[in-house]
């Protein structure tokens, strides 16, 4: 098909349904089939004939419940009554307690369906859950609140064939093939309380990876160049198709009780570093979320800024039985004064939250710190580190809690040295 033809043909759908969040269309079967080539023998032969029937019919279900009535009520939630076409199946919600627990609500659905030898139900509604995934990892979903890009083209003016044409089809719609063949799906959980909370952070990537996608999609569809339009939107499927393949796999594991050693060691930890926090709405940190000390900026993840401009690597002061040594960390968050971060839990999965506070060495070295961790409101533990003296390991009791929150604030010294690190924070089984 030409661009000038896809151009045509998706404008004319979003014009004739002007209420619809309009999908993927085509590529949510080649995503679907991509992601499911890559399942084990033994998940391809437990799905049967509803195998081959995810990819050319049920990964579409959220999009046909006016047409499709026998299986709308896969594509239904008893918290939303009367809703007959969910929005929050296709386009990220601000709040990420309920993208989450749209996803636990279908998972468990899912999973149910297939203790109870019902692989055709089971079959659909994890089609619900492959659509909403690649709805929220399609280029055209992921712009809060500009779902037609009519603010994105203030910025960016169209060119005089595009003018008045709404973007939503073209930057998503095509006809393309999706291979993953060498990707191994993950395991991303054993309940589906723990997985659909791994989910919600997998399909975050995709939300961030399909963003990077859609200005270079607009500027090739100005130029006219499909092929560049097709390149970058198989940036966004391919990694739809893995999250995609990491839900169907996990689903079909957590239904039939089965388990891959290894696989499942993996789980006993979660680290959160490059999770989002709450406070990242629409997983974009606001201005009010800004500090300006010791720089005027944001929380990263596994990297300092220093004076915010340039990355370090993550470095502490730690003590051992050989007394106290610089090391350096792979993961770990760095933040500034008086901004909390505050993760959502999956409920009694995790025991654990551990941690080592303290401030970069060198650049941190005159600044002084209160490294606080809150639970449901609550203080779990703190601790006043200087930037001389070596990091702080906390480990917390969190089997009750929610809501997890880190926060730092200055105790002094110099406010500028306070480059105050939260290094490898990771959830304990």
């Amino acid at each position: 098909m030409s661009a000038a033809r896809l151009i045509f043909v998706s404008f004319g759908m979003l014009l004739f349904a002007p209420q619809r969040a309009w999908s993927w269309g085509q590529p949510h079967h080649a995503i679907t089939k991509g992601a499911l080539e890559t399942l084990p023998t033994w998940q391809k032969e437990l799905l049967g004939a509803e195998f081959e029937a995810l990819a050319a019919k049920h990964c579409m279900i959220p999009d046909n419940v006016y047409s499709d009535k026998t299986n709308a009520k896969f594509a239904a939630m008893e918290s939303s009554p009367g809703e007959v076409y969910l929005q929050k199946l296709h386009l990220p919600q601000a709040e990420q307690i309920v993208n989450r627990e749209t996803l636990r609500y279908f998972m468990q659905k899912a999973v149910d369906s297939i203790k109870a030898g019902k692989i055709s139900d089971a079959a659909r509604y994890m089609g619900t859950i492959c659509h909403l995934i690649e709805d929220f990892g399609s280029p055209s979903h992921t712009v809060p609140g500009d779902n037609q890009f009519t603010l994105l083209q203030q910025f960016m003016p169209p060119t005089p064939v595009m003018e008045g044409k709404l973007l939503h089809g073209p930057i998503e719609n095509g006809d393309f093939a999706v291979s993953i063949a060498d990707y191994h799906p993950q395991l991303l959980g054993t309940s589906v309380e723990e997985a659909s909370w791994r989910l919600l952070h997998r399909v975050h990537e995709g939300i961030i990876n399909a963003r990077s996608t859609t200005v270079p999609i607009m500027q090739a569809l100005y130029a006219g160049d499909a092929a560049s339009v097709e390149k970058h939107q198989l940036r966004a499927a391919t990694k739809d198709a893995q999250i995609v393949a990491d839900a169907m796999h996990t689903i079909l594991c957590i239904g039939a009780d089965r388990f891959e050693a290894v696989a499942k060691e993996k789980c006993e930890r979660a680290g959160i570093s490059t999770f989002w926090p709450m406070e990242a709405v629409h997983l974009y940190y606001p201005q009010s979320h800004f500090f300006s000390a010791p720089f005027w900026g944001h929380a990263f993840s596994n990297v300092v800024m220093e004076a915010g401009v340039k990355a370090m690597p993550l470095r502490l002061r730690v003590a051992d039985k050989d007394g106290v040594l610089e090391k350096n960390f792979a993961e770990g968050i760095s933040t500034g004064m008086g901004k909390a971060l505050t993760f959502h839990l999956p409920k009694g999965v995790y025991h654990r939250f551990k941690a080592m506070a303290g401030l970069q060495a060198g650049i941190g070295d005159k600044g002084r710190v209160e490294f606080t961790v809150l639970g449901d409101g609550k203080p779990l533990a703190n601790a006043i580190v200087s930037g001389t003296e070596s990091a702080h390991a906390f480990d917390c009791d969190v089997s009750s809690v929610s809501l997890l929150q880190l926060n730092v604030v200055t105790r002094g010294l110099d406010p500028k040295s306070n480059y105050a690190l939260w290094a490898k924070p990771e959830l304990l089984k």
